[in-house]
């Protein structure tokens, strides 16, 4: 059965994003980039929403030299939209209309293919709630943007116990911190 991963980048306050930041807070190193295009080359199944299908996309043709953008454009991806209509512009892109968890679970029984979600904080969220989250992966930028920050990642998620599985830093500065997530229904201890 192929697994799920959640995957985020975010800062240290936890912000996905902050105003008038570059991408990767501008703290992106050589180490970090190598790892990205090395987890670009395995072949998985993308999972996104429509906001973040449209952020996407628009990038796309901007940048299709990139070799992240790249290998992006060609992997199988799935968008979970209501908004969103067929046929859509990205190439490999699939849309998914109705319940996006009951979606995920057709796809982890019937599919071959490992899936990941880019970006998405809502329907990473979904898919967190509802227990179909295999990995929890975070890459943590040491800044604190909390003037500036924008897409709170973990406001509104479940209570969930996580699992270190795998550590790493990259250019002496950046962490990635993979888990296995559990869902509670309250504190540790207290009727779990």
């Amino acid at each position: 059965m192929p697994s799920l991963m959640v995957d985020f980048i975010v800062s240290l306050d936890g912000y996905a994003s902050a105003d008038g930041w570059p991408g990767y807070w501008g703290m992106e190193g050589p180490e970090y980039l190598a790892w990205i295009a090395e987890g670009s080359e395995e072949e998985h199944t993308v999972l996104m929403g429509a906001t973040t299908y449209r952020l996407m996309s628009d990038f796309a043709p901007e940048i299709p030299d990139d070799p992240g953008m790249a290998a992006l454009t060609a992997m199988p991806k799935v968008v979970f939209s209501s908004t969103l209509e067929a046929p859509l512009s990205w190439g490999n892109t699939e849309l998914a209309e109705g319940d996006a968890v009951e979606a995920v679970r057709n796809m982890k029984r019937r599919g071959s293919l490992p899936m990941r979600t880019i970006g998405s904080l809502t329907l990473s969220r979904s898919l967190l709630e509802a227990g179909v989250v295999d990995r929890f992966r975070l890459v943590v930028f040491p800044v604190v943007t909390g003037a500036t920050g924008k897409e709170r990642i973990f406001d509104g998620y479940p209570d969930l116990a996580l699992d270190l599985v795998d550590s790493r830093t990259f250019d002496g500065r950046i962490q990635l911190l993979e888990y296995v997530p559990t869902v509670l229904d309250g504190p540790p201890g207290v009727g779990n």
